[in-house]
């Protein structure tokens, strides 16, 4: 398949509510950036140099509405262009480095680790910062300057293109928030102010998560550990999977933070260790550190787990092991303590054991980069990213904002997504995240919903909504909490499975987007429809009169097929015309088949059949049926049946049987 080819399988869908992405992706390839407010940079920059004016974006003008909302800065604010604060400005000075950033009055050390994190990533920065070259100051010709820059986030979805000019607030001719350690490097300044342009106002920067930052800078995937719930110290094994996960993250140039819990009376309070509570740090490197010295180092091949952090006040720093200047780095050979580029300064840089990190850290933010191109030879993720809404109405069929499952009666209004895994057993991503809320804070609004999502095995031909919870299994529910982002990680057998996506309490309005990744296509879609259509041709070919749910348990004493004393069965669930098959179990004459199908009947008269098979290579070989009328008037309770032959011998036993259950119902939307 050629690249055009490839690109022709990425399309948007409208379905329902929810727009739709799906298929393996090269976007970010071709992927051009929506102009924020309107404002296209290159034509605002040209019209500026004709009439040889430096740039004043009205969208965000010099005054105290783009500063604050509640909070005045203390002092008399100046906006300056950076020829005003510095001979010399430049974008980057001497390059971009993590080191370059300094947090300024604002509680934003979250952004500001984010932005440490970005330095260290080329393919990242150079995306959120374009035609940095272009942009940069040319002292040789001056004319070409004209006061305007512009920088790209990842919101909701897509690629946003801001527009900012050069005035940046300042006191007593310095900058007042983010600013690098050079004073003519504007770089971090002009990005903080894009950043804060598109969250209202500068103030709304004031308090943050880390993680949100990165993902509006990559388009990354957040996944939140609590590292005090977790106590990952005190259990060597989960620690070094721990350490393995977030090495393979960093690695594949995924980005970390962390931070310490802090009640509000300990915000930015300085512990005995030299770690500061309620503070983000950005994490800038995770390595195996080999011990040793000289050849004895590499023949003993004996590593330790450390990992490098850094402060974004640009000071203060742990002093227990491993610290810049403890006794511990006397173990480690010159040659790798260089490699390291270990420094002995208080620049807010400074490594750990990742025991000690585990045990006095209670938060990390792992942010992962999703690989979904086909043009690369690395582990490439099949991806699905739909929007969607939970909206509210009248009637409950049409009622999307149901609440959690602790809401039995309404949850099942949700929206609900649809997925296949298809292989044997595949790892599932799956990440909710909510609109960001801090463009609010201004209104007094501005605070997270209380989101979460619970994933459940259905049954194998189902293609409407859910209506009860019959049969179905609670895979799993994530945490409810109000965050921007919530996210599941899950190994999960093969099968068809129902996303549903809610917020904490019912009649909660919001927006959502979600993503879910699969190594192979997993079909993910909205299920919009209730029951079957009703048509021109109804009358004709019949419209289902009742509904059927089989769910299918196992089957016990099964007569031995092989050699070895076993057997390799399935099950074939069957209804006028229609089946499902369950995957076969191997080597067994006690299979555990799990398996559910979901019938409209037309002719409801008509049984149901459950057929067992033997698989073979050659021919498949009949290993007995039970036949059910499904009536509603049958038990719904769990049953275990006798097998029978099939045909004119259907009275006679064979050996085996099997435990099912099945519920019928003339309602259509009772299930």
């Amino acid at each position: 398949m050629g690249l055009l080819s490839l690109l022709y399988l990425q399309q948007w869908n409208r379905n329902g509510n929810s727009l739709q992405f799906q298929g393996s992706s090269v976007r970010t390839m071709f992927s051009t950036a929506t102009s924020y407010k309107n404002q296209h940079y290159s034509e605002l920059k040209r019209k500026c140099l004709e009439d040889k004016k430096l740039f004043e974006d009205p969208e965000f003008p010099v005054t105290n509405a783009s500063l604050f909302y509640r909070k005045p800065p203390p002092g008399m604010v100046e906006w300056k262009r950076p020829r005003e604060i510095s001979d010399g400005p430049h974008l980057f000075v001497e390059g971009i480095s993590s080191h370059d950033l300094n947090q300024g009055l604002l509680g934003n050390c979250w952004f500001v680790a984010a932005c440490s994190c970005l330095a260290l990533k080329p393919d990242l920065w150079q995306k959120v910062i374009p035609d940095w070259k272009e942009q940069e100051w040319d002292s040789k010709h001056p004319e070409n300057y004209a006061g305007i820059f512009h920088f790209q986030f990842w919101v909701f979805g897509e690629w946003v293109d801001v527009v900012v000019d050069d005035r940046l607030p300042s006191i007593n001719g310095e900058l007042i928030y983010c600013h690098s350690k050079v004073k003519n490097e504007f770089w971090s300044a002009l990005l903080e102010k894009a950043y804060a342009k598109l969250s209202g106002c500068y103030e709304s920067l004031d308090g943050g998560n880390t993680g949100d930052a990165v993902v509006d800078f990559s388009g990354a995937v957040a996944e939140a550990i609590n590292l005090e719930a977790e106590a990952f110290h005190k259990d060597q094994g989960r620690m070094d999977k721990l350490f393995e996960d977030l090495f393979k993250v960093y690695d594949r140039d995924g980005i970390i933070s962390c931070s310490i819990k802090a009640s509000p009376s300990e915000i930015e309070a300085r512990m005995a260790c030299g770690l500061v509570k309620g503070h983000a740090y950005s994490v800038t490197s995770v390595k195996k550190v080999r011990l040793g010295h000289g050849l004895i180092a590499y023949f003993q091949n004996e590593t330790i787990p450390l990992i490098r952090m850094r402060n974004p006040w640009g000071k203060i720093e742990w002093n227990g092991a491993w610290s810049d200047s403890s006794a511990e780095w006397k173990k480690v050979g010159s040659m790798e303590r260089n490699k390291l580029g270990i420094t002995v300064e208080d620049d807010g840089e400074f490594w750990m054991e990742f025991r000690d990190w585990c045990k006095y850290f209670t938060d990390a933010d792992v942010c992962r980069l999703i690989n979904t191109s086909l043009l690369t030879i690395d582990k490439t993720w099949n991806e699905v990213m739909i929007l969607g809404s939970w909206t509210k109405n009248a009637e409950p069929l049409r009622n999307r904002c149901g609440g959690c499952m602790n809401h039995k009666q309404t949850f099942l209004q949700n929206p609900q997504y649809l997925f296949e895994v298809t292989e044997e057993v595949d790892e599932v991503l799956i990440s909710l995240q909510q609109r960001d809320m801090k463009i609010h804070r201004r209104i007094g609004q501005g605070e997270n919903l209380t989101i979460g999502f619970a994933v459940f095995k259905v049954e194998l031909n189902r293609k409407y909504r859910m209506h009860d919870i019959i049969t179905q299994l609670n895979v799993q529910t994530t945490t409810y909490i109000n965050a921007r982002t919530v996210f599941m990680r899950a190994m999960l057998p093969k099968g068809r499975y129902m996303i549903i996506p809610s917020t904490f309490k019912p009649e909660t309005l919001g927006e959502f987007m979600l993503r879910v990744y699969t190594n192979v296509d997993s079909g993910c879609r909205e299920l919009t429809e209730h029951q079957p259509r009703m048509t021109c041709w109804s009358k004709l070919t019949g419209y289902p009169v009742a509904v059927s749910q089989i769910y299918v348990h196992g089957a016990e004493g099964l007569e031995n097929q092989d050699r070895t004393g076993g057997a390799d069965p399935y099950v074939i669930v069957s209804c006028e015309g229609s089946s499902v098959r369950s995957t076969v179990k191997a080597d067994t004459v006690k299979p555990v088949f799990d398996t559910r199908a979901i019938f409209y009947r037309k002719k409801p008269t008509k049984p149901i059949t459950v057929e067992v098979w033997n698989s073979n290579a050659v021919k498949d070989q009949f290993l007995g049926q039970v036949v059910l009328t499904g009536s509603v008037k049958d038990s719904t309770n769990p049953q275990r049946l006798q097998l029978r032959k099939s045909g004119r011998a259907m009275a006679d036993e064979m050996p085996g049987s099997i435990t099912l259950r099945i519920v019928t119902s003339t309602e259509l939307t009772d299930m």
